[in-house]
């Protein structure tokens, strides 16, 4: 991770409303060079709407999001699509098109973005697949004959088509068992260190946080509560922050991730 270097993403002052209900008001956060930046927060704090908010899918009301640099509602489309080519998606249900085989969907933003033929299109789907831990003969297969883990794999494939440089992952391990949400885990931590990625990750899986993330931000009373390591977050005197991490869960998950560690780092 490099710290030296200038954020990826630069949020100053950001507001989300809906109608008269204020979801963000005046929140600020940076994403930096090659981190994973855990993102959590009670229920109704925002955190899909901030991940919509910084890929451009939602226009804030208020403030600025400036991606690599530059804002995305200032640039013309060739511009921003230029920009947006730089961001994977994966999104809470993965959002695969249900009609096209796992392959199809994974080859469609090299055909629609890249300009690739299907065939060459497929065959680097085929790479990403494997990439994203998938066996050979899943890229045949349609999203509803995968398993939950098979689907998460297959969107973090089609995350990974166009070379990102950051990843947005919304609740990535939900719905997976203990099991496969620890190997999710760590793909994408094996990502981020061979690709040079950096992730920003919606949880509410504490493992994953204590696994993986370098930074934590908690949203609260609309805005970023705090954001730092793990150890200096979890020691913030806030009731919610206190409930969450040092709670019966908590604990467990602090527990499992000291076991873990190699006797050297101890």
């Amino acid at each position: 991770m490099s710290r030296g270097d200038a954020p990826l993403v630069e949020i100053r002052g950001l507001v989300n409303r809906f109608g008269r209900q204020s979801v963000h008001e005046n929140l600020d956060l940076d994403i930096q060079p090659g981190e994973i930046l855990g993102v959590v927060g009670g229920s109704g704090t925002g955190k899909s709407v901030l991940l919509r908010s910084i890929v451009g899918l939602r226009r804030p009301n208020e403030g600025s999001v400036k991606v690599f640099g530059e804002e995305l509602e200032n640039l013309d489309e060739q511009r921003r699509s230029q920009v947006e080519r730089r961001f994977g998606v994966l999104f809470q249900r993965g959002a695969l098109f249900s009609s096209l085989t796992v392959t199809e969907n994974v080859a469609l933003p090299l055909i629609e973005h890249a300009g690739l033929s299907r065939d060459d299109a497929e065959h680097l789907a085929e790479v990403k697949l494997a990439l994203a831990g998938l066996p050979p003969d899943a890229g045949d297969k349609f999203p509803a004959e995968l398993s939950g883990g098979m689907v998460k794999r297959a969107a973090l494939a089609r995350a990974l088509a166009l070379d990102p440089d950051i990843l947005f992952l919304d609740e990535p391990t939900a719905g997976l068992d203990p099991i496969g949400a620890a190997a999710f885990d760590q793909l994408i931590l094996t990502l981020r260190d061979a690709l040079g990625l950096s992730v920003f990750l919606v949880t509410h899986d504490l493992d994953t946080l204590y696994t993986i993330c370098d930074r934590i931000a908690v949203l609260a009373e609309k805005r970023v509560l705090v954001a730092d390591t793990l150890e200096r977050v979890a020691a913030t005197d806030n009731q919610w922050i206190q409930d969450y991490f040092h709670g019966p869960r908590g604990r467990a998950a602090a527990a499992a991730s000291q076991s873990q560690q190699p006797e050297q780092d101890r």
